[in-house]
């Protein structure tokens, strides 16, 4: 069973199981959270397609940790110029275990 949700502005496909990185919550690890923006569901080729959500889908899923990632280095130049502009970037996530697709 697979899943297609919605989070944070991007689409996930999902199945049980699976861990995934989503934008930070601020939530303690081993907490349950609860994602009701459910696209689409495929039951062993059953497929629903909300509009836009699926009626009564959820996915359940369970907070590992939280963190932030490598940083991301953003580095413009604009030749002849002699101008340049260095920046960093790290971004926070919730990495989390999915558990139902109900």
């Amino acid at each position: 069973m697979t899943a297609i949700i919605k989070h944070g502005g991007k689409q996930y496909k999902v199945s049980e199981g699976d861990i995934l990185c989503l934008d930070y919550m601020g939530l303690e690890p081993k907490a349950k959270i609860e994602i009701k923006e459910v696209l689409a569901v495929d039951n062993d080729g059953d497929l629903k397609i909300g509009t836009p959500y699926v009626d009564g889908a959820v996915v359940e899923a369970e907070v590992i940790n939280e963190g932030r990632e490598r940083k991301i280095i953003i580095y413009k130049k604009r030749r002849r110029k002699d101008s340049k502009l260095k920046r960093g970037f790290r971004r926070d996530f919730t990495r989390v275990r999915i558990t139902k697709i109900a």
